[in-house]
């Protein structure tokens, strides 16, 4: 099972990443701290010290265009907050 879907790269991780030394990532809805944990830190060599996670309900959405209005629904997903040791970093420009 793929546990973790894609990394967050956004202004705010990225400042979290420099700060706090937190990095986003968007898991699998049905994955565990535990198996969170284990994933990253075999992905990436890494120590992981603390696993936060949070549930981001989807919400409706509308826009308006020549046809008229488009009503949607966006997906609900799991993201996970995971915290390093002060001496591991991740890179997730280093394959460019």
């Amino acid at each position: 099972m793929n546990v973790l879907v894609k990394p967050i790269i956004s202004e705010k991780m990225t400042k979290t990443a420099d700060k706090y030394n937190r990095y986003g990532f968007v898991v699998d809805r049905k994955a565990t701290k535990t198996q969170i944990k284990k994933e990253v830190e075999e992905i990436y060599g890494v120590k992981v010290v603390q696993v936060n996670t949070l549930i981001q309900r989807g919400k409706s959405s509308s826009r308006y265009t020549k046809a008229g209005m488009i009503q949607g629904q966006k997906n609900t997903v799991k993201k996970a907050l995971v915290e390093l040791r002060k001496e591991d970093k991740i890179d997730f420009f280093s394959n460019i």
